[in-house]
């Protein structure tokens, strides 16, 4: 039966090695994971098992154009799949709703954020689901190089919706994240499923480059074959849109592909090349993502990447038909501590997350059910306490762990709509005890020239109308066309549990996980340096990091097989004098009314944008980023000696 589906729908003959055995214990009810190499095959392992389940399949995928890709492959072959997402009208959201609560879509892709959505909550809490699908699913390890918060309340969220099994698929976990993701989510040793992550038609070459020569060294090697398929992978969204440049100078057709280009630019760099319209693009690591090209002859990291894991997914794009593809890497140390200042930039610091607990001891509500509540905005929790979103959120995963507090729900503090019928329409629409509802609703929101604001707290005192109700009746008005709905400001709303431990020795203690991440991601680029100055084959070293034991000693056809053993040049840094430096952090300093930290100055001078410097405008200020190219550890210790 799947043998014949493989055929009929998909055009396969046969599955590849390790398919066989996920769908298999998927379609025995068995949650599953597949670590696959890039380019193996990974989707396929649920996009089957979707067509035989009885109910619907929910993805969780971290980017849209993979989603938007995956679409695309799904509905050309006539399954029925769908997505929502934030680029959607809400003419389109509706209708997937309405298809999916009728039964007739087999596959719903969503971004983890949407299950902080509540209404998105209520609406698929109603739906019945056979398996939840976690794409990227490494995303929900600390010890991953791709850590994020929210992937972390998956496995709650599993429980919540009554989803009876998960498949996770990953192409970068090593042994200590595949033993996170079995345990968060319950997974047997047996059904964890790891194919090879050898490649045999991926040359991989390390060429030490001074960077005065680098872009030269670029345009000549990208001038060797110019039509072949090929993508220049750099840190920041302005070195793409030079190199792009300097390569269109030298006769290449090249394109930079970035975050900071409009959605609709992207869309069209990608179309083209992807129809070999474009040659090269050159693109920060918000390209590649699901990009399933398969003729990719060069992937050529202009930059250091971000780990071993970036550097192996990257390549990965790379001769996905199987035929000789090229994966070279211009190497010197320049952007060794851009990337460091990224992981320091994560690092709060103690003051800023005593700030934070400070919030929870002392500003505890007691909520509706007698218990204490802390409602926070996380923008503006972020601004107050100096501690970017992505650590912030990671902050208060860290304080559900200690038991301090605990997420109840996530609501919008503010819901309006405006009539599209009259309100007269609406109301005759219903007889009774859900007349009066709906007429109570809208007589608890005051209109304001178009828009009507919905005041829960009279619907509650009035009424006693429960707010999920109102939220689910607006819902439904808003799916007939009868309103336009809006909501916006989400506030997370959390149980206080137990606050009985010291403040500050909580905040060393927080502190000090945070230390221990920072290390260990600093520890992931040593490593990666090692790894690119390796006298060993490279081959072979990169299918160990990723457990797999089976790759061959010598591959013979990476540059250390070939005898080129790299040693990456340092780059050699201008001395700036004390005096200078100290001019710097006065105009820093004397612009803040706050306590300014030794290592918050040492984010200024090293350009490690912060909510504290957004706030001060320090990007405008003569020393902002200044120090960048020198080790934050060596400017942090300077700070510290300084007299202020």
């Amino acid at each position: 039966m799947i043998e014949q589906k493989l055929k009929q729908v998909f055009g396969f003959d046969s599955l590849r090695n390790g398919q066989k055995q996920v769908i298999d214990n998927v379609l025995s009810g068995h949650s599953t994971a597949a670590i696959f190499p890039t380019g193996s095959g990974k989707s396929l392992c649920y996009q089957l098992p979707a067509l035989e389940l009885p109910h619907l399949t929910l993805v969780i995928s971290p980017l849209l154009a993979l989603m938007k890709d995956q679409l695309a492959f799904l509905h050309s072959k006539g399954i029925s799949a769908a997505a929502i997402e934030s680029s959607q009208d809400r003419q389109t959201t509706q209708q997937v709703m309405q298809s999916v609560r009728n039964g007739d879509t087999k596959i719903l892709m969503i971004s983890v954020e949407r299950l902080k959505n509540e209404r998105f909550r209520q609406f698929i809490s109603q739906v019945p689901i056979s398996q939840l699908v976690v794409d990227e699913a490494h995303c929900i390890s600390e010890w991953g190089h791709n850590f994020r918060p929210d992937y972390l309340k998956l496995p709650q969220y599993q429980k919540q919706l009554n989803i009876p099994q998960v498949l996770l698929l990953t192409a970068t976990a090593t042994t200590s994240v595949i033993q996170d993701m079995k345990s968060k989510f319950e997974i047997d040793e047996e059904r964890v499923v790891v194919t090879g992550f050898y490649r045999q038609n991926l040359d991989l070459s390390i060429q030490p480059c001074e960077q005065t020569s680098k872009l030269e060294t670029l345009c000549n090697v990208v001038n060797q074959a110019s039509l072949a398929p090929t993508i220049v992978y750099v840190t920041l969204q302005q070195t793409a849109e030079m190199v792009a440049q300097q390569l269109r100078n030298a006769g290449v057709n090249a394109v930079a592909y970035h975050a900071g280009l409009k959605p609709e630019n992207r869309d069209a760099i990608q179309h083209q090349f992807m129809n070999d319209e474009v040659s090269c693009i050159v693109a920060t690591i918000a390209f590649g993502m699901g990009v399933d090209k398969s003729n990719i002859r060069r992937v050529i990291h202009f930059d250091l990447p971000k780990s071993i894991e970036n550097y192996s997914q990257e390549i990965g794009r790379a001769g996905r038909d199987g035929q000789a593809s090229e994966c070279i890497l211009l190497a010197n140390k320049h952007g060794l501590s851009t990337l460091e200042n990224f992981v320091f930039g994560d690092t709060p610091d103690n003051i800023s997350i005593q700030a934070v607990l400070k919030e929870i001891y002392e500003n505890q509500n007691i909520g509706a059910s007698g218990s204490n509540q802390w409602e926070i905005m996380l923008n503006q929790l972020s601004r107050e306490s100096n501690i970017r979103q992505l650590p912030l959120k990671t902050l208060l995963v860290y304080l559900e762990i200690e038991g301090v507090i605990e997420p109840k729900y996530s609501y919008f503090a503010d819901y309006k709509f405006k009539f599209i019928r009259p309100k007269q329409q609406i109301t005759e629409q219903f007889q009774s005890e859900r007349r009066q509802f709906v007429e109570a609703i809208f007589q608890c929101s005051p209109q304001a020239r178009v828009w009507c604001q919905v005041d829960f707290d009279a619907l509650w005192t009035h009424f006693q109308a429960d707010r999920q109700r109102v939220i689910a009746a607006i819902d439904y008005f808003n799916e007939q066309g009868w309103i336009e709905l809006e909501s916006k400001q989400i506030t997370d709303v959390y149980a206080i549990h137990n606050t009985s431990e010291d403040m500050m020795q909580l905040s060393e203690r927080l502190a000090e996980l945070f230390k221990a991440k920072e290390n260990s991601e600093i520890n992931r680029l040593n490593q990666m340096l090692n790894f690119f100055e390796a006298d060993t084959c490279l081959s072979s070293r990169l299918a160990s990091y990723f457990a797999d034991d089976k790759a061959p000693t010598n591959c013979g056809h990476c540059s250390v097989c070939r005898g080129e053993v790299a040693i990456l040049p340092t780059v050699d840094v201008e001395p700036i004098d004390d005096e200078t430096v100290m001019t710097w952090i006065h105009e820093f300093i004397s612009n803040s009314q706050q306590l300014i930290t030794d290592e918050a100055i040492t984010r200024f001078l090293c350009g490690i944008a912060t909510p504290l410097s957004t706030k001060l405008k320090a990007s405008k200020m003569v020393g902002y980023g200044k120090l960048e190219q020198q080790p934050f550890s060596d400017t942090l210790a300077r700070v510290k000696q300084l007299p202020r």
